[in-house]
């Protein structure tokens, strides 16, 4: 917001008239004093003393009233007749007092400087031609009604030149002095809209930003960074007790700045962190800026261009494997349909189809993976959604198998593409049925859904009572082509947590006890940026 020339005088114009009501109280009180002769003897001599005493009680009495009553005279003709009047009753004493020899004069070039700080242009002019006349005319008047007194025209000529010299001056100065305060507010507006974009810019920012002293306790901190740490953040706060594996963090780098921090979560389910550090230039309290990002970020970025690498591998290979492969199992289904074929050699023929579907399988998963499109999040009331999936899910799966759903409440709201959040849930709940039991048997699965009270985060946790996961395979269960199926391809789960990643999401294995298996999905925050 710009401020104009005439706003910034109008702003000043209290403050200057406050100062000149305070001059005109105390130049009146003084006046006053002289009219005692004790006082006023080997200083002035006056010509008239009744006028001037009844000049000067005037000028007081009307000055105080003047700084009692008038606090702000924001129109120029309430300033123009209050200079007016000071002129005029100070012209009066200067001819009670004798003219030019008494240097009252003097006094009228306050009331003109101040006319021309307050009112510009030919109105602060003619308050200087007013008062110059005003002194020429009662010069004159003297040395007809006097003329024994000698009256100096010159001395007074030289007061009226002084004057318009100061009108011109005072006139000069204030507009520099305007033309400054204006630029110095228009640069101080800017600097406050750049400083407000800028704040909004740092709370829209992907990363986490953060400041705090060498007392490890915050001093400043943006959205992104509350979001990320999964708690609210106050100014003032201990790093220690808002998330202690950030301040331990701090204090390693603190020690060694060489040795890069290891990611961390700050609670269970959150977002892997990676914090890095940099300080501040030196003030009064040493600051460290801390920048918080999210691995699974950086993760969809590798993970893209891995999936961008598959995919040209597998399209420059998959011709060439398929064709053999799909003339082994031709030649071994001939075979199985020849009679003379031994027991012993139908055996060995179909295991060569067997083998030869499952490598046909896998090559068909690699391809799908590898042409997998980007996630294109949306905002999904997961309530209503999970209650779809299991509508659309028991009409394609065997009526032996039942899912029971746990939904806490309605509205659970997040980020994801729908899409891929529906491949991924088949896949878990296939999962999870195959390890219930047999198929054809009574299989339940459980599905439950909750926000969690400590992070607010959307979690959808998909529970079976099978054996569970062997602690052998738990650190290797969402590699690639790992499994402990003979039928499998061992893709199943890490394209879900793929999935999962590239929509902010992760994807968690937690055994139950005495035995089940729970696959934990943490969804996004529904505000989260995009």
């Amino acid at each position: 917001m710009w401020t104009s020339n005439t706003d910034t005088a109008d702003s000043q114009r209290p403050k200057i008239l406050r100062i000149y009501n305070i001059y005109r109280v105390v130049l009146g009180f003084f006046l006053t004093l002289l009219t005692s002769s004790a006082l006023r003897d080997g200083l002035i001599d006056l010509q008239n003393a009744d006028l001037y005493e009844s000049a000067s009680w005037i000028y007081l009495i009307i000055n105080v009233l003047i700084a009692l009553l008038l606090h702000q005279g924001k129109r120029d003709l309430h300033l123009f007749v209050l200079a007016f009047i000071d002129i005029f009753l100070l012209a009066v004493l200067f001819y009670a007092a004798g003219g030019a020899s008494s240097g009252l004069g003097n006094l009228l070039i306050i009331p003109v400087a101040t006319g021309n700080i307050l009112l510009h242009g030919r109105i602060g002019l003619l308050l200087a031609a007013l008062a110059s006349l005003a002194l020429i005319y009662l010069t004159f008047f003297l040395s007809l009604a006097h003329p024994s007194i000698g009256q100096s025209y010159l001395q007074v000529g030289v007061l009226g030149c002084i004057y318009f010299a100061v009108a011109l001056f005072v006139q000069r100065l204030s507009r520099r002095l305007r033309l400054s305060e204006n630029l110095a507010q228009q640069h101080a507006a800017s600097l406050a809209s750049m400083e407000k974009l800028n704040q909004l810019i740092i709370q829209r920012m992907r990363t986490g930003i953060m400041v705090v002293d060498e007392s490890l306790q915050v001093l400043l901190a943006n959205e992104a960074a509350a979001q990320m740490l999964g708690k609210p953040i106050i100014r003032g706060m201990a790093l220690d007790s808002l998330a202690p594996e950030l301040g331990q963090r701090q204090r390693q780098w603190q020690l060694n700045p060489s040795i890069r921090a290891l990611p961390f979560r700050n609670h269970p389910g959150g977002a892997e962190l990676m914090a890095n550090f940099k300080r501040l230039p030196a003030d009064e309290r040493e600051s460290i800026l801390v920048f918080l990002d999210d691995n699974a970020l950086m993760a969809q970025q590798v993970q893209q261009l891995k999936l961008a690498s598959l995919g040209r591998l597998t399209a420059s290979i998959a011709h060439e494997i398929r064709n053999p492969l799909g003339a082994l199992s031709h030649a071994a289904q001939l075979l199985i349909e020849s009679e003379h074929i031994p027991d012993q050699d139908r055996r060995l023929t179909e295991i060569i189809q067997q083998h030869s579907k499952r490598m046909n399988k896998v090559i068909e998963t690699v391809l799908e993976l590898s042409r997998r499109r980007p996630s294109e999040p949306q905002l999904v009331d997961l309530t209503l959604w999970v209650a779809q999936f299991i509508r659309d899910y028991k009409q394609t799966s065997p009526a032996t198998d039942n899912i029971e759903c746990e939904l806490e409440k309605e509205g659970i709201l997040t980020r994801m593409d729908p899409n891929q959040l529906s491949q991924v849930l088949n896949n878990l709940c296939q999962n999870a049925f195959r390890y219930s039991g047999e198929p054809g048997g009574a299989r339940t699965i459980w599905l439950k859904l909750y926000e969690d009270a400590g992070t607010g985060l959307p979690t959808l946790e998909i529970i079976d009572h099978g054996p569970g996961i062997d602690d052998r395979h738990l650190s290797q269960v969402f590699e690639p082509f790992y499994t402990t199926e003979s039928a499998g391809t061992g893709l199943g789960l890490y394209i879900s947590r793929e999935l999962c990643e590239s929509n902010q999401a992760t994807l968690e294995y937690e055994r139950l006890e005495p035995r089940g298996s729970c696959m934990r999905i943490v969804f996004a925050h529904p505000r989260r940026l995009v």
